[in-house]
């Protein structure tokens, strides 16, 4: 079985992470889709990411209707901070006879020559990118790295997969939150409910 890992905090999952996380699964040779929650960085300080697991359960009130979707907390189980490559390395292990490779935006392409052991990464893993308007500064394995380029485009691992372009960001979606103003269309009905429910990101 080939998963696909798509990284993220998830602060919240939006119509956008599902629709690129579908075309994956549904358009590639990708079996699967694992929408990898990113925890909180114990250093760092908190702002408005929300607990681990609101946001893990978050995703799995986003994917409980597609069954090749699946939320995976796998990253709440190592060590801080998290390294992609030393996920990496813990899943080989635990699944031994499943193929992972790495779903990201082209934005973070630009900059996966800053990921620790990217070279490791690329070496022995598929990339899938999708497409984004823009590079703009991206946070890539725990670091905030510029639009520097670095050019990938003729290596057989990456993967250019013609997904849909979709801005839809959960910065705005939690900036909007605040002011009051209407997102529910941004975001899967029971993820709404959770999120008005709780209050979250009100403040």
């Amino acid at each position: 079985m080939k998963i696909g890992l798509y990284f993220g905090t998830f602060n919240p999952i939006h119509a956008g992470h599902l629709i690129i996380a579908n075309h994956m699964v549904e358009h590639t040779d990708l079996d699967q889709v694992w929408m990898v929650v990113t925890p909180h960085n114990p250093l760092k300080k908190k702002s408005s990411l929300l607990d681990d697991y609101h946001r893990l359960h978050m995703v799995h009130l986003a994917t409980e209707n597609y069954p090749k979707l699946k939320a995976s907390d796998i990253e709440f189980k190592l060590p801080q901070p998290n390294y992609t490559t030393h996920t990496l390395t813990y899943l080989e292990e635990k699944y031994a006879n499943y193929e992972f490779a790495l779903i990201m935006g082209e934005d973070n392409l630009n900059s996966l020559h800053k990921w620790k052991n990217y070279e490791v990464i690329l070496k022995n893993y598929s990339l899938y990118v999708y497409p984004r308007l823009e590079t703009k500064d991206v946070v890539a394995d725990g670091v905030v790295n510029g639009t520097d380029k670095f050019d990938y485009k003729n290596n057989p691992k990456i993967k250019m997969i013609d997904a849909p372009v979709v801005e839809i960001s959960s910065t705005f979606i939690r900036e909007n939150i605040k002011s009051n103003k209407n997102v529910q269309p941004l975001l899967s009905p029971k993820v709404w409910e959770y999120i008005d429910h709780n209050l979250f990101y009100k403040k």
